[in-house]
Protein backbone atom coordinates (compact mmCIF):
# COMPACT_ATOMS: atom_id res chain seq x y z
CA UNK A 1 0.00 0.00 0.00
CA UNK A 2 1.38 3.60 -1.09
CA UNK A 3 0.13 7.00 0.78
CA UNK A 4 2.70 10.15 -0.14
CA UNK A 5 5.91 7.35 -1.09
CA UNK A 6 5.48 5.08 2.06
CA UNK A 7 4.84 1.69 1.25
CA UNK A 8 3.95 -1.41 3.23
CA UNK A 9 3.40 -4.84 2.20
CA UNK A 10 3.24 -8.27 2.91
CA UNK A 11 6.32 -9.94 3.71
CA UNK A 12 8.07 -12.22 1.67
CA UNK A 13 11.15 -12.25 -1.34
CA UNK A 14 8.30 -11.07 -4.07
CA UNK A 15 4.92 -9.13 -3.39
CA UNK A 16 2.21 -10.50 -5.41
CA UNK A 17 0.58 -7.14 -5.87
CA UNK A 18 1.80 -3.98 -7.05
CA UNK A 19 1.78 -1.40 -4.02
CA UNK A 20 -0.11 0.53 -6.24
CA UNK A 21 -2.75 -1.71 -6.76
CA UNK A 22 -2.63 -2.96 -3.25
CA UNK A 23 -3.53 0.62 -1.82
CA UNK A 24 -6.77 0.74 -4.19
CA UNK A 25 -7.79 -2.87 -2.87
CA UNK A 26 -7.56 -1.63 0.45
CA UNK A 27 -9.56 1.90 -0.02
CA UNK A 28 -11.87 -0.18 -2.09
CA UNK A 29 -12.42 -3.01 0.42
CA UNK A 30 -13.24 -0.28 2.92
CA UNK A 31 -14.65 2.86 3.31
CA UNK A 32 -11.64 4.15 5.72
CA UNK A 33 -8.88 2.46 5.83
CA UNK A 34 -6.07 4.10 8.33
CA UNK A 35 -2.52 2.52 9.16
CA UNK A 36 -0.78 2.89 12.53
CA UNK A 37 1.63 1.91 14.64
CA UNK A 38 1.66 0.12 17.82
CA UNK A 39 1.71 3.17 19.89
CA UNK A 40 -1.10 5.00 17.81
CA UNK A 41 0.50 7.13 14.81
CA UNK A 42 -1.16 7.29 12.11
CA UNK A 43 0.83 6.82 9.68
CA UNK A 44 -1.53 6.49 6.29
CA UNK A 45 -5.06 6.98 5.23
CA UNK A 46 -7.28 5.87 2.78
CA UNK A 47 -10.60 7.00 1.82
CA UNK A 48 -13.03 4.84 -0.70
CA UNK A 49 -12.96 6.60 -3.66
CA UNK A 50 -17.06 5.98 -3.42
CA UNK A 51 -17.42 6.90 -0.56
CA UNK A 52 -16.46 10.79 -0.21
CA UNK A 53 -18.67 11.28 2.62
CA UNK A 54 -15.43 11.75 4.78
CA UNK A 55 -14.01 14.34 2.34
CA UNK A 56 -10.17 14.21 2.33
CA UNK A 57 -8.38 13.39 6.04
CA UNK A 58 -5.07 13.45 4.57
CA UNK A 59 -4.38 16.01 7.41
CA UNK A 60 -4.51 13.18 9.68
CA UNK A 61 -1.62 11.38 8.69
CA UNK A 62 1.37 11.74 11.21
CA UNK A 63 -1.12 12.83 14.19
CA UNK A 64 -2.11 10.77 17.22
CA UNK A 65 -5.14 8.93 16.28
CA UNK A 66 -6.16 9.73 19.62
CA UNK A 67 -6.45 12.89 18.86
CA UNK A 68 -8.96 11.98 15.83
CA UNK A 69 -11.22 10.11 18.45
CA UNK A 70 -13.89 10.91 20.86
CA UNK A 71 -13.07 10.42 24.46
CA UNK A 72 -15.37 7.59 25.24
CA UNK A 73 -13.68 5.54 21.67
CA UNK A 74 -10.41 6.05 23.60
CA UNK A 75 -10.01 3.55 25.80
CA UNK A 76 -11.44 0.94 23.33
CA UNK A 77 -8.64 2.04 21.40
CA UNK A 78 -6.08 1.39 24.17
CA UNK A 79 -7.29 -1.86 24.90
CA UNK A 80 -6.87 -2.53 21.65
CA UNK A 81 -2.95 -1.28 21.16
CA UNK A 82 -2.36 -2.92 24.25
CA UNK A 83 -3.23 -6.35 23.42
CA UNK A 84 -1.34 -6.13 19.72
CA UNK A 85 1.82 -5.17 21.86
CA UNK A 86 1.40 -8.10 24.35
CA UNK A 87 2.19 -10.11 21.30
CA UNK A 88 -1.94 -10.85 20.75
CA UNK A 89 -4.08 -10.68 17.84
CA UNK A 90 -7.72 -10.34 18.27
CA UNK A 91 -11.03 -10.19 15.10
CA UNK A 92 -13.37 -8.77 16.77
CA UNK A 93 -14.46 -5.47 15.30
CA UNK A 94 -14.72 -2.51 17.21
CA UNK A 95 -16.94 0.41 16.84
CA UNK A 96 -15.25 4.11 16.76
CA UNK A 97 -16.70 7.70 16.99
CA UNK A 98 -14.09 9.94 14.74
CA UNK A 99 -14.19 13.84 15.52
CA UNK A 100 -11.99 16.26 13.84
CA UNK A 101 -12.43 19.54 16.11
CA UNK A 102 -15.30 20.34 14.69
CA UNK A 103 -19.09 20.21 14.90
CA UNK A 104 -19.28 17.08 13.47
CA UNK A 105 -18.42 13.07 14.22
CA UNK A 106 -18.73 9.92 12.50
CA UNK A 107 -18.89 6.15 13.96
CA UNK A 108 -16.68 3.71 11.88
CA UNK A 109 -16.26 -0.20 12.72
CA UNK A 110 -13.10 -1.32 12.20
CA UNK A 111 -11.16 -4.72 12.02
CA UNK A 112 -7.65 -4.62 12.73
CA UNK A 113 -5.06 -6.56 11.18
CA UNK A 114 -1.12 -6.82 11.24
CA UNK A 115 0.94 -5.95 8.51
CA UNK A 116 4.67 -4.48 7.35
CA UNK A 117 7.68 -6.33 8.82
CA UNK A 118 7.12 -8.10 12.05
CA UNK A 119 3.65 -7.44 12.17
CA UNK A 120 4.79 -4.04 13.95
CA UNK A 121 2.23 -1.86 11.88
CA UNK A 122 -1.55 -2.01 12.25
CA UNK A 123 -4.15 -1.88 9.46
CA UNK A 124 -7.33 -0.36 10.16
CA UNK A 125 -10.35 -1.57 7.69
CA UNK A 126 -13.33 0.43 8.31
CA UNK A 127 -16.70 0.52 7.51
CA UNK A 128 -19.17 3.63 8.27
CA UNK A 129 -22.05 3.09 10.31
CA UNK A 130 -24.08 6.19 9.33
CA UNK A 131 -25.48 4.64 6.44
CA UNK A 132 -27.15 1.63 9.48
CA UNK A 133 -27.37 4.67 12.34
CA UNK A 134 -29.71 6.68 9.81
CA UNK A 135 -31.72 3.28 8.76
CA UNK A 136 -32.03 2.74 12.14
CA UNK A 137 -33.10 6.35 13.23
CA UNK A 138 -35.44 5.88 10.29
CA UNK A 139 -37.22 2.91 11.46
CA UNK A 140 -37.49 4.30 14.50
CA UNK A 141 -39.35 7.73 13.68
CA UNK A 142 -41.43 4.96 11.45
CA UNK A 143 -42.48 3.19 14.98
CA UNK A 144 -43.12 6.25 16.36
CA UNK A 145 -45.72 7.36 13.74
CA UNK A 146 -46.68 4.51 13.90
CA UNK A 147 -47.27 4.81 17.67
CA UNK A 148 -48.65 8.16 17.18
CA UNK A 149 -51.46 6.89 14.09
CA UNK A 150 -52.52 4.04 16.84
CA UNK A 151 -52.83 6.50 19.91
CA UNK A 152 -54.95 8.56 17.38
CA UNK A 153 -57.01 6.03 15.92
CA UNK A 154 -57.82 4.66 20.26
CA UNK A 155 -59.07 8.34 20.63
CA UNK A 156 -61.03 8.37 18.01
CA UNK A 157 -62.75 4.71 18.69
CA UNK A 158 -62.85 6.23 22.22
CA UNK A 159 -64.54 9.11 21.22
CA UNK A 160 -67.18 7.01 18.44
CA UNK A 161 -67.45 4.29 21.55
CA UNK A 162 -68.80 7.97 23.59
CA UNK A 163 -70.43 9.24 21.47
CA UNK A 164 -72.15 5.51 19.98
CA UNK A 165 -73.26 5.18 23.75
CA UNK A 166 -74.82 8.53 24.63
CA UNK A 167 -76.93 9.90 21.77
CA UNK A 168 -80.42 8.70 21.70
CA UNK A 169 -80.13 8.49 18.42
CA UNK A 170 -80.58 4.44 17.33
CA UNK A 171 -78.78 3.89 14.56
CA UNK A 172 -76.48 0.68 12.80
CA UNK A 173 -73.64 0.34 9.95
CA UNK A 174 -74.38 -2.31 7.40
CA UNK A 175 -71.96 -3.59 4.90
CA UNK A 176 -73.20 -2.51 1.39
CA UNK A 177 -72.29 -5.67 -0.41
CA UNK A 178 -72.88 -8.33 2.50
CA UNK A 179 -76.00 -6.55 3.87
CA UNK A 180 -74.75 -8.16 7.36
CA UNK A 181 -74.93 -5.39 10.60
CA UNK A 182 -71.18 -4.34 11.27
CA UNK A 183 -72.16 -2.07 14.22
CA UNK A 184 -74.79 -1.19 16.19
CA UNK A 185 -75.37 1.64 19.36
CA UNK A 186 -77.45 0.49 22.38
CA UNK A 187 -80.57 2.85 21.47
CA UNK A 188 -80.41 0.41 18.01
CA UNK A 189 -80.16 -2.76 20.35
CA UNK A 190 -83.50 -1.32 22.50
CA UNK A 191 -85.27 -0.90 19.64
CA UNK A 192 -84.92 -4.02 17.74
CA UNK A 193 -84.85 -5.55 20.84
CA UNK A 194 -81.80 -7.33 20.65
CA UNK A 195 -78.44 -7.15 21.94
CA UNK A 196 -75.32 -6.23 20.37
CA UNK A 197 -73.70 -9.45 20.11
CA UNK A 198 -76.89 -10.85 18.34
CA UNK A 199 -76.46 -8.17 15.79
CA UNK A 200 -72.86 -7.93 14.80
CA UNK A 201 -72.76 -9.69 11.75
CA UNK A 202 -76.26 -10.89 11.09
CA UNK A 203 -78.25 -10.21 8.09
CA UNK A 204 -79.96 -6.65 8.60
CA UNK A 205 -82.75 -7.53 6.76
CA UNK A 206 -83.59 -10.59 9.52
CA UNK A 207 -84.27 -8.18 11.76
CA UNK A 208 -87.92 -6.89 9.78
CA UNK A 209 -90.64 -8.71 9.23
CA UNK A 210 -91.68 -9.79 5.53
CA UNK A 211 -88.10 -8.38 4.52
CA UNK A 212 -85.51 -10.28 2.03
CA UNK A 213 -81.82 -9.94 1.95
CA UNK A 214 -81.41 -8.67 -1.41
CA UNK A 215 -83.91 -6.16 -2.13
CA UNK A 216 -84.06 -5.14 1.19
CA UNK A 217 -79.89 -3.54 1.00
CA UNK A 218 -80.85 -2.51 -2.92
CA UNK A 219 -83.83 -1.14 -1.13
CA UNK A 220 -81.46 0.71 1.06
CA UNK A 221 -78.76 1.44 -1.62
CA UNK A 222 -81.35 3.38 -3.29
CA UNK A 223 -82.54 5.56 -0.75
CA UNK A 224 -78.76 6.38 -0.08
CA UNK A 225 -78.58 7.55 -2.84
CA UNK A 226 -81.43 9.82 -3.30
CA UNK A 227 -81.86 12.55 -1.11
CA UNK A 228 -85.47 13.16 -2.34
CA UNK A 229 -86.35 9.80 -1.41
CA UNK A 230 -88.53 9.19 1.91
CA UNK A 231 -87.41 6.92 4.67
CA UNK A 232 -88.30 3.26 4.58
CA UNK A 233 -90.82 1.80 6.64
CA UNK A 234 -90.59 -1.83 8.83
CA UNK A 235 -91.44 -3.46 11.23
CA UNK A 236 -88.71 -4.81 13.61
CA UNK A 237 -89.10 -8.72 14.05
CA UNK A 238 -88.41 -9.51 17.72
CA UNK A 239 -89.96 -5.64 19.65
CA UNK A 240 -93.10 -5.39 16.94
CA UNK A 241 -92.49 -1.88 16.75
CA UNK A 242 -92.96 0.27 13.55
CA UNK A 243 -89.84 1.92 12.55
CA UNK A 244 -88.66 4.47 9.71
CA UNK A 245 -84.97 3.76 8.52
CA UNK A 246 -83.31 6.49 6.85
CA UNK A 247 -79.99 5.40 5.36
CA UNK A 248 -76.71 7.51 4.33
CA UNK A 249 -74.04 6.33 2.29
CA UNK A 250 -70.06 6.74 2.70
CA UNK A 251 -67.14 4.86 2.74
CA UNK A 252 -64.79 3.94 5.36
CA UNK A 253 -61.14 2.53 4.49
CA UNK A 254 -62.21 1.58 1.13
CA UNK A 255 -65.42 -0.88 1.92
CA UNK A 256 -68.72 0.92 1.33
CA UNK A 257 -71.27 1.21 4.18
CA UNK A 258 -74.50 2.61 4.97
CA UNK A 259 -75.42 4.60 8.18
CA UNK A 260 -79.08 3.40 9.07
CA UNK A 261 -80.89 5.55 11.29
CA UNK A 262 -83.86 3.96 13.10
CA UNK A 263 -86.38 6.07 14.27
CA UNK A 264 -89.84 5.00 15.71
CA UNK A 265 -92.89 5.31 12.94
CA UNK A 266 -95.66 7.86 13.83
CA UNK A 267 -97.70 7.00 16.42
CA UNK A 268 -95.32 4.11 17.47
CA UNK A 269 -94.65 4.83 21.25
CA UNK A 270 -96.72 7.66 21.74
CA UNK A 271 -98.08 6.11 25.06
CA UNK A 272 -94.98 5.57 26.35
CA UNK A 273 -93.54 8.68 26.00
CA UNK A 274 -96.72 10.72 26.89
CA UNK A 275 -96.19 8.38 30.60
CA UNK A 276 -92.47 9.75 30.44
CA UNK A 277 -93.34 13.26 30.39
CA UNK A 278 -96.26 13.04 32.47
CA UNK A 279 -93.61 11.34 35.23
CA UNK A 280 -91.04 13.76 34.64
CA UNK A 281 -93.35 16.22 35.01
CA UNK A 282 -94.92 15.44 38.50
CA UNK A 283 -91.06 14.63 39.49
CA UNK A 284 -90.31 18.08 38.57
CA UNK A 285 -93.63 20.28 39.96
CA UNK A 286 -94.76 17.74 42.39
CA UNK A 287 -95.75 19.35 45.64
CA UNK A 288 -93.79 15.88 47.72
CA UNK A 289 -90.33 15.94 47.77
CA UNK A 290 -89.07 12.92 45.58
CA UNK A 291 -84.88 11.89 46.11
CA UNK A 292 -83.60 9.08 43.84
CA UNK A 293 -80.60 7.26 45.78
CA UNK A 294 -78.42 4.26 44.99
CA UNK A 295 -78.85 1.14 47.49
CA UNK A 296 -76.58 2.48 50.01
CA UNK A 297 -78.39 5.95 50.24
CA UNK A 298 -76.56 8.15 48.07
CA UNK A 299 -78.12 10.94 46.52
CA UNK A 300 -78.48 10.70 42.93
CA UNK A 301 -81.00 13.70 42.17
CA UNK A 302 -83.97 15.24 43.96
CA UNK A 303 -86.72 17.27 42.69
CA UNK A 304 -87.52 20.99 43.62
CA UNK A 305 -89.70 20.01 46.45
CA UNK A 306 -86.90 18.42 48.39
CA UNK A 307 -84.38 20.90 47.76
CA UNK A 308 -87.02 23.80 49.85
CA UNK A 309 -87.06 21.39 52.57
CA UNK A 310 -83.33 20.75 52.68
CA UNK A 311 -83.04 24.39 52.20
CA UNK A 312 -80.62 23.29 49.31
CA UNK A 313 -79.85 25.93 46.85
CA UNK A 314 -79.33 23.28 43.65
CA UNK A 315 -79.17 19.54 42.70
CA UNK A 316 -75.73 19.74 42.48
CA UNK A 317 -75.39 20.58 46.16
CA UNK A 318 -77.63 17.97 47.25
CA UNK A 319 -76.18 14.95 44.52
CA UNK A 320 -73.53 12.82 46.01
CA UNK A 321 -74.19 12.85 49.04
CA UNK A 322 -76.14 10.41 51.68
CA UNK A 323 -79.76 11.23 52.17
CA UNK A 324 -78.96 10.26 55.93
CA UNK A 325 -77.08 13.80 56.69
CA UNK A 326 -80.75 15.12 56.29
CA UNK A 327 -82.35 12.90 58.41
CA UNK A 328 -82.30 14.27 61.69
CA UNK A 329 -81.43 10.65 63.53
CA UNK A 330 -78.60 10.31 60.48
CA UNK A 331 -78.00 6.73 59.50
CA UNK A 332 -80.25 5.18 62.18
CA UNK A 333 -82.99 6.05 59.79
CA UNK A 334 -81.52 5.72 56.41
CA UNK A 335 -80.68 2.09 57.57
CA UNK A 336 -84.25 1.28 58.80
CA UNK A 337 -85.94 2.47 55.60
CA UNK A 338 -83.04 1.00 53.04
CA UNK A 339 -82.84 -2.57 55.05
CA UNK A 340 -86.83 -2.39 54.61
CA UNK A 341 -87.71 -1.04 51.62
CA UNK A 342 -84.72 -3.95 49.44
CA UNK A 343 -85.87 -6.66 51.66
CA UNK A 344 -89.99 -5.98 50.91
CA UNK A 345 -89.68 -3.64 48.00
CA UNK A 346 -91.57 -0.94 49.79
CA UNK A 347 -91.96 0.71 53.45
CA UNK A 348 -94.97 2.88 54.02
CA UNK A 349 -95.53 6.33 55.93
CA UNK A 350 -91.76 6.43 58.34
CA UNK A 351 -92.30 9.28 60.79
CA UNK A 352 -89.06 11.29 61.16
CA UNK A 353 -87.84 14.94 60.93
CA UNK A 354 -85.62 16.49 57.79
CA UNK A 355 -82.59 18.44 58.84
CA UNK A 356 -82.38 21.52 56.50
CA UNK A 357 -78.82 22.94 55.39
CA UNK A 358 -79.45 25.78 57.88
CA UNK A 359 -80.34 23.18 61.16
CA UNK A 360 -83.77 23.90 60.64
CA UNK A 361 -85.83 20.60 61.79
CA UNK A 362 -89.53 19.70 59.87
CA UNK A 363 -91.27 16.80 60.59
CA UNK A 364 -92.02 14.48 57.40
CA UNK A 365 -93.42 10.84 56.53
CA UNK A 366 -91.80 9.19 54.15
CA UNK A 367 -92.48 6.08 52.10
CA UNK A 368 -89.77 4.28 50.13
CA UNK A 369 -89.86 1.83 46.86
CA UNK A 370 -86.66 -0.12 46.10
CA UNK A 371 -86.46 -0.59 41.84
CA UNK A 372 -84.43 -3.58 41.43
CA UNK A 373 -85.52 -4.46 37.66
CA UNK A 374 -83.27 -1.63 36.66
CA UNK A 375 -80.01 -2.02 34.76
CA UNK A 376 -78.90 0.41 37.84
CA UNK A 377 -81.16 -0.41 41.15
CA UNK A 378 -82.49 2.86 42.99
CA UNK A 379 -84.36 3.44 45.77
CA UNK A 380 -87.15 6.25 45.31
CA UNK A 381 -88.12 8.43 48.54
CA UNK A 382 -91.47 10.02 48.53
CA UNK A 383 -91.45 12.77 51.41
CA UNK A 384 -94.36 14.75 52.38
CA UNK A 385 -94.46 17.59 55.09
CA UNK A 386 -96.16 16.45 58.28
CA UNK A 387 -95.66 19.63 60.08
CA UNK A 388 -98.93 20.68 59.80
CA UNK A 389 -100.71 17.41 60.78
CA UNK A 390 -99.11 17.87 64.23
CA UNK A 391 -101.27 20.37 65.28
CA UNK A 392 -104.52 18.79 64.53
CA UNK A 393 -104.01 15.50 65.67
CA UNK A 394 -102.79 14.19 69.13
CA UNK A 395 -99.09 13.20 69.33
CA UNK A 396 -98.88 9.37 70.59
CA UNK A 397 -98.64 6.02 69.09
CA UNK A 398 -102.00 4.83 67.65
CA UNK A 399 -103.05 1.65 69.98
CA UNK A 400 -104.48 -1.61 68.30
CA UNK A 401 -107.86 -2.58 68.80
CA UNK A 402 -107.02 -5.51 71.46
CA UNK A 403 -105.09 -3.14 73.71
CA UNK A 404 -107.99 -0.49 73.66
CA UNK A 405 -110.15 -3.23 74.60
CA UNK A 406 -107.79 -4.27 77.63
CA UNK A 407 -107.44 -1.23 79.03
CA UNK A 408 -110.88 -0.15 78.70
CA UNK A 409 -111.74 -3.28 81.07
CA UNK A 410 -109.67 -1.93 83.52
CA UNK A 411 -112.70 0.81 84.18
CA UNK A 412 -114.38 -0.05 87.15
CA UNK A 413 -112.25 -2.31 88.65
CA UNK A 414 -109.17 -0.17 88.90
CA UNK A 415 -108.94 3.65 89.89
CA UNK A 416 -107.80 6.21 86.87
CA UNK A 417 -103.73 6.53 87.99
CA UNK A 418 -103.50 2.50 87.60
CA UNK A 419 -105.84 2.53 84.12
CA UNK A 420 -103.39 5.53 82.96
CA UNK A 421 -100.18 3.50 83.75
CA UNK A 422 -101.47 0.48 82.34
CA UNK A 423 -102.14 2.65 79.23
CA UNK A 424 -98.46 3.97 79.34
CA UNK A 425 -97.04 0.56 79.58
CA UNK A 426 -99.12 -0.25 76.50
CA UNK A 427 -98.12 1.95 74.23
CA UNK A 428 -94.70 2.12 75.40
CA UNK A 429 -93.74 -1.59 74.82
CA UNK A 430 -95.63 -1.20 71.30
CA UNK A 431 -93.27 1.66 70.60
CA UNK A 432 -90.37 -0.45 71.67
CA UNK A 433 -91.40 -3.47 69.14
CA UNK A 434 -91.90 -1.29 66.64
CA UNK A 435 -88.33 0.32 66.92
CA UNK A 436 -86.98 -3.74 67.20
CA UNK A 437 -88.41 -4.61 64.32
CA UNK A 438 -87.71 -1.58 62.28
CA UNK A 439 -84.41 -2.19 63.14
CA UNK A 440 -84.35 -6.02 62.46
CA UNK A 441 -83.63 -6.70 66.39
CA UNK A 442 -80.35 -4.14 65.72
CA UNK A 443 -80.76 -2.63 69.66
CA UNK A 444 -78.05 0.41 69.24
CA UNK A 445 -80.09 1.85 66.64
CA UNK A 446 -83.42 0.93 68.04
CA UNK A 447 -82.41 2.46 71.52
CA UNK A 448 -81.09 6.11 68.78
CA UNK A 449 -84.28 6.02 67.33
CA UNK A 450 -86.58 6.27 71.01
CA UNK A 451 -84.21 8.57 72.26
CA UNK A 452 -82.93 6.26 74.88
CA UNK A 453 -79.21 5.11 76.14
CA UNK A 454 -78.80 1.79 75.21
CA UNK A 455 -78.93 0.51 79.54
CA UNK A 456 -82.28 2.11 79.06
CA UNK A 457 -83.66 0.17 76.50
CA UNK A 458 -82.31 -2.84 77.93
CA UNK A 459 -83.95 -2.18 81.20
CA UNK A 460 -86.74 -1.82 79.34
CA UNK A 461 -87.00 -4.60 77.08
CA UNK A 462 -86.55 -6.84 80.27
CA UNK A 463 -89.39 -5.52 81.97
CA UNK A 464 -91.93 -6.40 79.07
CA UNK A 465 -90.24 -9.75 77.94
CA UNK A 466 -88.68 -8.54 75.28
CA UNK A 467 -85.46 -9.14 76.27
CA UNK A 468 -85.66 -12.87 74.99
CA UNK A 469 -86.20 -12.59 71.65
CA UNK A 470 -83.87 -14.44 69.21
CA UNK A 471 -81.72 -12.42 66.73
CA UNK A 472 -80.89 -9.02 68.76
CA UNK A 473 -77.54 -7.67 68.32
CA UNK A 474 -75.65 -4.40 68.36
Amino acid sequence: MTSRGTKYWSSGAVPLIAPEMLGEIIATASDLAIVISLEGRILSVLVNAGHRAHGHLDHWEGRDIRDVLTEDSQPKLEAKLRLFSEGGDSARPVELNHTDGKSWDFPVRYSFHRIGPNGSVLLMMGRDLRPIAEMQMQLIEAQMALERDYETQREYDTRYRVLSEATRDAFVFVGTRSGRVVDANPAACALLGASRNDLIGAAFAQEFDGRRRAEFVEALNLRAMDNAAGPLEAEARRSKTPVRIVPTAFRAAGEPLVLCRIELADGAGTGATEMAETLRAFFEEGVDAIVFTDPDGTILTANESFLGLADAPQVASVKGRSLGDYLVRGSVDLRVLVENAIRSGQMRMFATKLAGEYGAQISVEISATYLSDQSHPCIVFVIRDASRLEGVRKPGVAVSDDAMRSVMELVGSATLKDIVAETTDVVEKMCIETAVELTRNNRVAAAEMLGLSRQSLYVKLRKYGLLSRDGGHD
